[in-house]
């Protein structure tokens, strides 16, 4: 949706009069939000969307027109598929579980309900008495700034953790579910999420954890055929030596700071999409609606 507006913002920025320049500099518009992140599949969504007006409009005014009402269309069509996300996805939630998220995947994040925690909250406004443990989500704090804030004005019952007491809780059996959202899930269900992600889903294995996947189906790529197809963002190490500019390390520390990392398939229970939940060996013969 960002990306759907700021072409539109773009679009609408431009003022030159030949059709062919503005066209031109549009696209290069788009090019520049494409560039901005390698890894989330929606943004590439909405910029193949908004390639495909721009590819068949001539008229510069015309286009401006059909730019805005098409980022107006993303908009309330992520509104419906994260009600309908949420909504299959919480009645795989049961009375009195303990759930794990990770990052953010709230409203703040997709509009409507969310994906994982609109589950969530879904099943919370079902009147299920659950509690929520929220990871911090390091390097960038998403779970302590967002999750925790919107769990709050929910009213919904949650502890916050550091990513590395996790695995200790579900050594003692303090964790009943897992839900995390997506930013990229290749053909064969290796998806690409938050760092941190797959070393929960390891441990859920390993504990005997239901692991789910909330995630609309324009984060699929059926393109990429595994998670090895899938670009790595790489971040600036100020977000591991520093936070909120206070340095926590010495400035010349070599740092790794990939934004996410790859779950393989084999550790997801199920991916729960706005059209049903696909369960292994992720076909569409797989989904249950």
């Amino acid at each position: 949706m960002a990306a759907a507006y700021g072409i539109a913002l773009g679009a609408l920025g431009i003022k030159k009069k030949n059709d062919n320049a503005c066209i031109t500099e549009l696209k290069s518009a788009v090019e520049a939000i494409r560039n901005t992140r390698p890894t989330a599949r929606n943004l590439f969504f909405t910029v193949d969307r908004m390639n495909k007006l721009i590819s068949e409009i001539e008229d510069f005014k015309i286009l401006q027109n059909l730019i805005v009402k098409e980022a107006l269309t993303i908009h309330e069509e992520a509104i419906k598929s994260s009600y309908q996300i949420s909504r299959l996805g919480a009645d795989c939630i049961d009375e009195g579980m303990t759930i794990l998220t990770h990052c953010n995947t709230g409203p703040l994040a997709t509009t409507g309900y969310g994906t994982a925690l609109g589950v969530i909250i879904y099943a919370f406004h079902q009147g299920k008495n659950i509690n929520v443990i929220v990871d911090e989500t390091r390097p960038l704090l998403q779970g302590s700034r967002l999750t925790a804030w919107e769990l709050k004005k929910a009213g919904i019952p949650f502890t916050l953790i550091t990513d590395s007491m996790a695995g200790s809780l579900m050594h003692r059996k303090k964790v009943d579910f897992v839900i995390v959202g997506a930013d990229c899930i290749a053909a064969n269900g290796d998806t690409a999420n938050k760092i941190g992600t797959y070393s929960l889903a390891v441990l859920a294995k390993n504990h005997h954890i239901p692991f789910f996947i909330a995630a609309p189906t324009s984060t699929i790529d059926i393109m990429r055929k595994t998670g090895k197809d899938i670009i790595i963002e790489e971040r600036h190490p100020d977000e591991i030596i520093k936070i909120r500019n206070v340095p926590i390390s010495l400035n010349d520390t070599k740092v790794f700071n990939p934004a996410f990392d790859i779950t393989p398939a084999k550790y997801i229970t199920a991916i729960v999409t706005e059209h049903g939940i696909i369960r292994k060996p992720y076909r569409l013969s797989s989904v249950d609606k």
